[in-house]
């Protein structure tokens, strides 16, 4: 199954004070993706060296213990995927969510997402919280979002994204959500590559981390720089499933079939719905 994800010029005039409120939950959403991860990475370092010491060993004790939890499900809260500012954060851009069949829960999917992008969006809004109603448009179904597992590696932050259903896109991750008893575990995996993504993997084997280069508008002007993304209309659309086999070793030929299998129903979702997201009828999908 693919999850095909368009942008489109927007169209929609707001209130002031609507715009106002858009673009805080947008911006929030940047600061915490951006530097929530290395400042509390720092802010723990740094207290070890001060009298609230303890703080820091506690936390560190309790990342010891807590270590597996990314990989055997996390801890999701339905608290935080329900709150406000993401309904915010989908009325900025805005963000769409469009169910093209019915997804039985009385089986597991694995969804693939594409294009990956920097912040996923996109795909945070529909699926890793509830600004879309997912639960509504997909009843039965437990969306999980597999990211980076470098990720969860950052203290607190680990523990804030662990809380809207993301967890490592590692085999043992995976493994363990999709062999749950209760059936309906709907696994979205961010698919990249293209001759950006092998220079920033060779970058990462060298320095740790992935170089990305973005650029946006500033929070109080649409024509000045800065961290506040471009309010572009992103549309998600889920495809209809692909039945495939559960096979421990599977053949070359098999992954092939499938694989193709997959390519011709991405290929299609994209065709049926690119006019309709102002996508022009002249663009083709590329497979890279």
């Amino acid at each position: 199954m693919g999850v095909a994800t368009t942008l489109q010029p927007p169209t929609t005039s707001k209130t002031l004070q609507k715009q106002h409120l858009e673009a805080v939950g947008a911006y929030q959403y940047v600061l915490t993706f951006l530097f929530m991860g290395p400042f509390f990475s720092l802010l723990v370092f740094v207290l070890l060296f001060t009298s609230l010491w303890p703080f820091s060993v506690f936390y560190l004790v309790w990342l010891y213990v807590d270590w597996d939890t990314p990989n055997q499900g996390g801890r999701r809260s339905e608290w935080i995927r329900n709150r406000a500012i993401w309904r915010q954060l989908r009325d900025y851009y805005p963000v769409k969510l469009v169910k093209t069949a019915e997804l039985p829960p009385d089986r597991n999917y694995v969804l693939g997402a594409h294009p990956h992008g920097i912040m996923c969006t996109g795909f945070l809004c529909n699926f890793s919280t509830e600004s879309n109603g997912f639960s509504q448009l997909f009843p039965g179904l437990r969306p999980w979002l597999a990211v980076l597992a470098g990720l969860f590696y950052l203290p607190v932050y680990r523990d804030y994204i662990m809380s809207f259903g993301l967890c490592p896109v590692s085999r043992q991750s995976l493994d363990f959500i999709l062999s749950q008893p209760q059936l309906g575990q709907a696994v979205v995996i961010m698919v990249g590559g293209s001759w950006q993504h092998w220079c920033q993997l060779t970058f990462k084997k060298l320095m740790g981390f992935s170089p990305c280069i973005f650029w946006g508008r500033g929070l109080f002007s649409a024509t000045s720089w800065g961290l506040l993304p471009f309010a572009v209309p992103i549309t998600t659309v889920v495809g209809r499933p692909i039945p495939v086999p559960q096979r421990l070793h599977p053949t070359e030929e098999e992954v092939n079939h499938y694989h193709a299998l997959y390519m011709t129903a991405l290929e299609q979702l994209f065709e049926e719905h690119k006019e309709s997201c102002g996508v022009p009828a002249s663009t083709c999908l590329t497979f890279i």
